[in-house]
């Protein structure tokens, strides 16, 4: 993927408009996505980057279309890289959300900065968890009868290894063979059927898992603290193709204009954010 040729905008395009335009009459937002990838984004518009993504066409004056793959392995081949092979245009211009230098895209300057998190179901014995710490401070017998959910090779398995507790931890596959089965279906199932005590996922998707459940009892999403040898906090960007300056240009400043709006998007869908310098 690295071995591809950088695009560059299109010969014709106004600056700071999206890099196929001036290609179809009509002004047009398109944006790569997955179709199943939810809090992110599905093909029903119900994600927080499907709904970043309806406040930037608004604002730039756009309708938006999509073009969808599974966000796994080959995700920006298949859409941000692809072009149609009619038209010759590329597929789409924008991926929502890619972490800030993203090695496969250009990225803008972050909007998110979120944190993983615990996602502690409602139980007596862990009714008291403010921290992550506060896992560690509960009783041996008891800390060592949990079971954690995680996925491997995220800073959850840094986490239990450093902290001696790898032999409870039930790992899950970073991707399922099922581009329906998210982390949030499998934690969320998992949890509710007692499989594992608690869990460890990325801050949107515990937001997520802890605002979707609907048992007479809420689950809370416990973020997890700086630590200085395990990184939990990550900062999230726009991604675009590399050589696209005005395009970026215009990104970025509607990025910078429309903090408030993108945080109050975050905020509903009770993602756990990590206040910036």
């Amino acid at each position: 993927m690295l071995s591809g040729a950088a695009a560059s905008p299109a010969a014709g395009a106004q600056p700071g408009a999206p890099p196929n335009a001036g290609q179809k009459p009509d002004a047009v937002l398109r944006v790569c996505a997955d179709a199943n990838g939810l809090p992110q984004s599905n093909s029903r518009g119900e994600g927080y980057e499907n709904k970043i993504a309806q406040a930037l066409a608004h604002d730039l004056g756009r309708k938006i279309e999509y073009t969808y793959f599974p966000q796994r392995m080959g995700f920006v081949r298949n859409t941000l890289r692809a072009r149609d092979e009619q038209t010759q245009q590329f597929k789409c211009d924008v991926i929502i959300g890619v972490p800030k230098g993203y090695e496969l895209t250009a990225t803008t300057q972050p909007y998110m900065h979120s944190v993983y998190a615990l996602v502690v179901p409602a139980r007596e014995d862990l009714k008291d968890l403010r921290t992550a710490d506060d896992l560690l401070k509960l009783p041996p017998a008891k800390l060592h009868a949990l079971r954690i959910g995680l996925f491997a090779k995220t800073p959850a398995s840094d986490w239990v290894l450093q902290n001696g507790l790898l032999d409870h931890a039930v790992l899950y596959a970073t991707q399922s063979g099922d581009p329906k089965e998210t982390a949030d279906t499998i934690v969320e199932r998992d949890l509710a059927a007692g499989n594992i005590d608690v869990a460890i996922v990325w801050g949107p998707i515990a937001g997520y898992i802890v605002n979707r459940h609907s048992g007479p009892k809420p689950w809370t999403a416990v973020p997890f603290k700086p630590d200085p040898k395990i990184r939990f906090d990550y900062e999230i960007s726009m991604g675009l193709r590399n050589g696209e300056k005005d395009w970026q240009a215009t990104l970025d400043d509607w990025i910078a204009g429309h903090r408030p709006q993108i945080n109050e998007i975050l905020t509903a869908y009770h993602i756990p954010l990590v206040e910036s310098p």
